[in-house]
């Protein structure tokens, strides 16, 4: 998921520290009722610090209705290639059968096209559901989604 709309009116605040704007507090909810109607249940979320993604992170959680799910901060999904997001899901432990991954385009972007083959732009607050033909995350690589 690419974090919700966020907020460029404080120009004193580095993009790290931006928060979601009036927009994205609504839009992030959205994709959490999205969530729990299909019972889309993750096991772990990750999300990249940035204040923006960690709001995106605490209102889909809580309107998926999912509180339990570990949700863990990962700084290196941050300005992350697709390269680099696929080295994270490839670290993603094995009892975890479903993972929700918050961040940022273009790397978001990048990786959807780098796992299904399909070139889709992810805009704000975008959700994109893949299902992965591999045994183990560690066996993550290109065109191995749909």
């Amino acid at each position: 998921m690419r974090h919700a709309k966020s907020d460029w009116g404080d120009q004193s605040l580095s993009d790290f520290e931006r928060p979601l704007n009036d927009r994205g507090q609504r839009a992030a909810p959205l994709i959490g009722g999205f969530l729990r109607r299909e019972k889309l249940q993750p096991q772990l979320a990750l999300s990249s610090p940035a204040e923006r993604a960690r709001q995106t992170a605490r209102l889909v959680i809580e309107a998926a209705g999912i509180a339990g799910v570990a949700l863990r901060y990962d700084e290196r999904i941050y300005e992350a290639s697709a390269a680099q997001l696929q080295s994270v899901i490839a670290q993603i432990e094995e009892d975890v059968s479903v993972a929700l991954l918050i961040g940022h385009n273009p790397g978001f972007t990048d990786l959807l096209a780098a796992l299904t083959g399909e070139a889709q732009h992810m805009p704000t607050a975008a959700l994109a559901q893949i299902a992965l033909n591999i045994e183990k995350w560690s066996g993550v690589s290109a065109n191995c989604g749909q």
